[in-house]
């Protein structure tokens, strides 16, 4: 059995979500859509203290885009929403592995309200007749009896009903406004989808579901593989030996690994050039608290050596790094880790802590690649002018000899 070293192992992850090389052209609408096809699912959130994860997501990969691309993609028809990973845009061809979902979301915990939807199911049923009869509405279309809302656990009434429509699948988001969800019935969106002729067995979709991780990992583990939809927390060591005795998955050994550890068929040619070192990444970005290479703590240690916890949702005197840190990855590593505001208003990228992982040298080369990852990631936000507060010695001074 073939035996990789570690950074092998994370050579073929970063190939396989689009972070082997950095862009080698300006990037164009399409492959927005080729770079979510690639990643399987890209995850939703609204924090803009840079920009919203799913642009910055696509901005690690594609360099400088137009943003509002991928919101043209949801509009035309060609992505659609729902509940994978977390709240993700989904190429709409994958439409089908999700349909299972909707039709039994009784496995899906608060994503979907069952006890909301029992009690107000007569207000949920008119809600839907209306959105039938007179068009699309938003949650900001109905008005707040109570004032300002305190947060995702003080939603007003009809976005509670909207939210479980959403999660049952009588309601697609048609597009966003402003990044605000616009609902429409299902029909309407997706006139052409049929239950009874398109929907697969579930036992033939939650194969295809860890087939579909299994390539965007590239590199996969039994205690990994169910994280990356939400699959059921079970054994999947044999499910994967099953797709290596299918040609599907190659078995590899990683050293310093004891766990059962595949490599996908498309990733197998690239083994011997990853191992012996002449491939490797040599892309230098800034990714997202919600990339996919970062969201499964368990993963990330493993491959990395990276221990990384999204601080936002942790109360500020507990958090370690700051409010919304973006881990940096350096040519195959993940180097350290920025806590990064873009002050819009006056064209400033604030850099208000910036480390370095432990055994990290501040190199010429670390320091070039730095300098030009953090100003075209300052640049692409419309706030060019690089402000740095805290970094380690040498480092901030090494970082503004160069502008």
């Amino acid at each position: 059995m073939t035996t990789l070293p570690l950074s092998a192992a994370r050579t073929l992850h970063l190939a396989a979500q689009g972070l082997l090389a950095p862009p080698r052209r300006k990037a164009t609408k399409a492959d927005v859509l080729d770079a979510i096809r690639q990643m399987a699912q890209l995850q939703i959130d609204t924090i803009h203290v840079v920009a919203r994860s799913p642009y910055l997501v696509l901005f690690s990969r594609l360099g400088p885009y137009q943003p509002q691309w991928l919101d043209e993609h949801l509009a035309e028809g060609k992505l659609f929403e729902y509940w994978s990973h977390e709240a993700c845009f989904l190429p709409i061809e994958d439409y089908g592995l999700m349909r299972h979902r909707m039709l039994d979301p009784t496995d899906m915990g608060w994503k979907y309200a069952a006890s909301w939807h029992d009690q107000y199911r007569t207000e949920i049923d008119d809600l839907l007749a209306h959105i039938r009869a007179t068009g699309p509405v938003r949650s900001a279309d109905f008005a707040r009896e109570a004032g300002k809302s305190n947060g995702w656990w003080d939603w007003k009434p009809e976005k509670r009903h909207l939210e479980v429509l959403f999660a049952i699948g009588e309601l697609m988001v048609a597009e966003r406004r402003n990044f605000q969800r616009v609902y429409d019935v299902t029909e309407r969106v997706l006139p052409h989808w049929n239950d009874a002729r398109d929907l697969q067995p579930a036992d033939l979709v939650a194969k295809e579901l860890l087939r579909r991780s299994c390539r965007a990992l590239a590199v996969v583990r039994a205690d990994w593989v169910a994280d990356y939809y939400r699959m059921p927390r079970r054994p999947y060591t044999d499910a994967l030996h099953q797709l290596a005795d299918e040609g599907e998955l190659m078995p590899v050994r990683v050293e310093g690994w004891k766990q059962d550890t595949f490599v996908h068929r498309d990733f197998a040619p690239m083994i011997d050039d990853a191992s012996n070192g002449q491939l490797a990444s040599t892309v230098t970005t800034l990714l997202s608290p919600f990339d996919p290479v970062v969201w499964d703590r368990k993963r990330v240690a493993a491959l990395f050596d990276f221990d990384y916890v999204i601080e936002c949702y942790v109360p500020a005197e507990k958090r370690k790094y700051g409010y919304y840190v973006l881990p940096i990855l350096s040519r195959g590593k993940l180097i350290g880790r920025v806590d990064a505001k873009a002050h819009r208003a006056s064209g400033v990228f604030e850099l208000r802590a910036l480390h370095l992982e432990p055994g990290v040298r501040v190199s010429g080369r670390l320091t070039a690649d730095l300098r030009r990852a953090l100003q075209r990631c300052a640049d692409w936000h419309g706030t060019p002018q690089l402000e740095i507060t805290s970094a380690p010695d040498g480092l901030a001074a090494a970082l503004a000899a160069g502008e």
